[in-house]
């Protein structure tokens, strides 16, 4: 089927959304365990230790512990808001930032960031006039809260945007008012099915009839992520396995015995790897095995790269060459790995 389409429902007994792209897998969201801490969730967290060393602090929020990079001035004791930014390693501490934002479909609001702004996304001057004067017409002068107009308030409806402003605004004046002290969440994170109507741009058609999954072969596709290989065009094919330390994608040229064998396979698995990565989960350093190519071609191979990662949603940034010819990424976890669930 050509053109975008999303699908909610469960797998596996848990809430699930899926993107699909010209009748392929693109994007997946599958929700954790009850009780883990959600990636957005805000948190009102005790500081239990401070590691000078590392420049960070340990915390303790209702669910376990926490850990906040670049912590400063802190003390044991001490009550803080929090907002979890990812999903936590194999026993290691949920990462937390100290600034938390209030994100809904069309806007962001900002606290300690005072003043209003647009989507760089959106270019057409008019409509970004026409934005700013709405949220000043909504919240009337910038105050100790500002504003982000995110790319979808482009084609979204106008009384829309300026609920998700009050929404959003209100919220984080309500979680700034907070005074308790002990851990507590205030805020949770979305689940897939909210995620996805955050995050993704409207599809040219949306099911949400329970078990939507199995009669459009999503689940079959699920399950195939188990396996490593990922086929691509011309007979080459890429191996994704995650491990402890880092994700290792080795790339093949399969029965390509053509002189350009290995600039085609590792353009193919460019263009690939971005989906590949976002449906498994996976997230950290990556380490890709390119197949054999000359030098004078990594310049094109990364080019490539680049333009792949350019529109993925989740932070990416492009290392480079190793010296042993790796390409290495570093990708924030901010989803849950989908081989956890398979193990579990």
């Amino acid at each position: 089927m050509k053109g975008t389409t999303i699908h909610l429902d469960t797998f596996a007994g848990r809430l699930a959304a899926a993107r699909m792209k010209d009748g392929l897998l693109d994007d997946l969201l599958v929700a954790p365990d009850e009780g883990t801490p959600l990636p957005g969730a805000i948190y009102r967290a005790t500081v239990d230790r401070v590691l000078k060393g590392q420049g960070g602090a340990m915390l303790n929020l209702p669910e376990g512990t926490a850990y906040l990079r670049g912590a400063k001035g802190l003390r044991p004791g001490e009550s803080l808001q929090v907002q979890v930014t990812g999903y936590a390693e194999a026993g290691k501490a949920v990462p937390v930032t100290d600034r938390p934002l209030f994100k809904s479909r069309f806007a962001i609001a900002t606290p300690g960031k005072p003043g209003f702004n647009v989507s760089r996304q959106i270019r057409d001057d008019d409509l970004r006039d026409g934005l700013l004067e709405l949220a000043h017409d909504t919240l009337g002068p910038p105050g100790e809260i500002g504003l982000i107009l995110r790319s979808a308030a482009a084609e979204g409806n106008l009384d829309e945007i300026a609920a998700d402003i009050v929404a959003m605004t209100d919220l984080a004046r309500q979680v700034a008012e907070d005074q308790s002290r002990e851990p507590l969440l205030l805020v949770d994170g979305s689940d897939p099915h909210t995620e996805a109507w955050r995050e993704w741009p409207l599809p040219d058609a949306l099911h949400t009839e329970p078990g939507n999954f199995a009669e459009h072969g999503i689940d079959e596709m699920i399950e195939d992520l188990r396996q490593p290989r990922v086929n691509l065009s011309g007979d080459h094919w890429i191996s994704i396995e995650p491990t402890r330390a880092l994700v290792a994608v080795d790339v093949n040229t399969g029965a390509d015995a053509s002189l350009a064998a290995g600039l085609k396979a590792d353009i193919a698995a460019a263009r690939a790897l971005p989906a590949a990565l976002r449906c498994r989960g996976l997230g950290g350093q990556i380490v890709i095995d390119m197949a054999p190519a000359p030098k004078k071609d990594r310049r094109q191979i990364e080019q490539v790269l680049r333009a792949a990662f350019r529109t993925d949603p989740v932070d990416t940034v492009l290392a480079g060459w190793t010296p042993l010819g790796h390409f290495e990424l570093q990708r924030k976890r901010e989803r849950l790995p989908l081989h956890r669930i398979f193990e579990g």
